[in-house]
């Protein structure tokens, strides 16, 4: 009879089969909720990800509209100062031709 369990050690081996129990379901709620909370994390960085994305694609589209705005004036400007340029090419021209005319 060397196999037989006195009641005694039955239940130590019973509280400690329960504690472990208790420290394993413990350790698996925490699993469970860090799961959680990595699985909120990746979904929060593929949101920053796609709007990220769309921010560099305004912000590439508004450099282009921008480039796009600077040079129409400075090819405004350009053709002023070329007219200017014209009218006084021409006012001299003028000058020179009626003192030459005289």
């Amino acid at each position: 009879m060397d196999n037989v369990v006195e009641r005694r050690e039955f239940e130590e081996y019973k509280q400690r089969l329960e504690d472990q129990k208790a420290r394993w379901d413990k350790r698996l709620e925490i699993l469970e909720n860090n799961a959680q909370q990595i699985h909120a994390l990746t979904t929060s960085v593929e949101k920053l990800a796609l709007s990220m994305e769309r921010m560099t694609k305004e912000q590439t589209e508004q450099n282009e509209r921008l480039k796009a705005i600077e040079s129409r004036d400075g090819e405004m400007w350009r053709k002023v100062i070329g007219y200017v340029l014209t009218a006084l090419a021409s006012a001299v021209m003028t000058f020179i031709f009626t003192r030459i005319g005289h």
